[in-house]
């Protein structure tokens, strides 16, 4: 089978969320940010009959990680994985930037802190981590080589890269961070934002006007 990636668009943010599993039989999934509400998400893993074993958050903020605590409460063996320097914005609802969406949101730690180019392997399905700093000091990308995939979080967009004017954001570290890691995977590369529509490698490094 091919992977399966089912994009599912979540709260008031629009947040991609995405369920991957190794094919579309596979019962266990695991999901890339939670979306600032989870409830859609967790009514279509019922309706597909999903467990997911881990979920894999590209970055600390509120519009990607707030509809953790629902998750987490129906499947208490979820594995939560974040990079080591966005750990602590789940549980500090200043820097998750939750208290200015006047619902301020914490949760319990990650179970796993990851670094620059440790894997996760969970639900069949292996992702490389590609730290790509800038949005925030722990922004991470997932890079399924085999399937020629990337998850971007809001590192990269279609025609768009990511904001840098939140604290701890810095554009330089985010273009280098894009430019040496993510340009340099091969461009048929399909590439899964945080927000917005898929793209590619070979797309957004002739055409993404801060890039070109």
């Amino acid at each position: 089978g091919h992977m399966k990636i089912d994009r599912l668009i979540l709260g008031d943010f629009e947040t991609n969320c995405y369920v991957v599993r190794t094919d579309e039989s596979a019962q266990e999934c695991l999901v890339i940010d939670t979306g600032l509400d989870s409830r859609d998400m967790i009514a279509f893993l019922a309706q597909h009959d999903l467990t997911p074993k881990a979920v894999i958050l590209t970055h600390g903020h509120v519009d990607h990680i707030a509809g953790l605590a629902a998750l987490r409460s129906k499947f208490p063996g979820l594995r939560v994985y974040i990079h080591k320097l966005d750990g602590p914005m789940l549980t500090d609802s200043q820097a998750n930037l939750s208290e200015m969406t006047m619902q301020p949101f914490e949760t319990g730690p990650a179970d796993v802190l990851l670094e620059d180019g440790d894997t996760v392997e969970e639900a069949g399905i292996v992702l490389k981590v590609v730290h790509t700093p800038g949005h925030t000091p722990g922004g991470i990308c997932l890079y399924a080589e085999t399937e020629g995939v990337v998850f971007a979080g809001d590192t990269l967009f279609a025609d768009g890269v990511g904001r840098t004017d939140f604290p701890g954001g810095d554009w330089d570290q985010l273009l280098d961070g894009i430019r040496t890691k993510l340009l340099a995977l091969p461009e048929r590369t399909a590439v899964y934002p945080g927000h917005g529509m898929r793209t590619t490698i070979g797309r957004e490094k002739a055409s993404n006007p801060y890039l070109t």
